[in-house]
């Protein structure tokens, strides 16, 4: 009995060292491949929208008029309203710190306690928060 159990312990571990235990485990999963994964992976990386860094309403002069600006982080975008409830203007700046502007004479230079707004038909009006 006790030279029986070691050599049956050799025979299992002789059986085990024959199998080939180089090949990966297969993987069971109840989610199927996604075909376009290699599409994806290729894609450039996407580059979220920037948050909000202040809502203001500006008091501009001449006319004593308002202007609804939001400006945004990384200082690059803005947008201009002259309702409140209007239709908003996406001002844009090439670097930081440069003057906003967009297509039909609108601009914009300054910060959200004070800025100087150049509106389409109602020239240039320097704006208070």
């Amino acid at each position: 009995m006790k030279i029986i159990l070691p050599s049956l312990a050799a025979v299992a571990l002789l059986a085990l060292t024959a199998c080939d235990n180089k090949k990966e485990p297969e993987v069971v999963s109840s989610v199927s491949a996604d075909p376009q994964a290699a599409e994806i992976a290729k894609r450039a990386p996407v580059e979220l929208p920037p948050a909000i860094k202040a809502d203001v309403t500006f008091r501009c002069n001449p006319g004593n008029s308002l202007a609804f600006v939001t400006f945004f982080d990384g200082d690059k975008q803005v947008l201009v309203k002259t309702e409140k409830t209007g239709t908003p203007t996406k001002l844009v700046a090439a670097e930081a710190g440069q003057p906003f502007t967009a297509e039909g004479g609108y601009e914009l230079s300054g910060t959200p306690k004070g800025a100087t707004l150049t509106l389409p038909g109602k020239g240039k009006l320097t704006c208070k928060a």
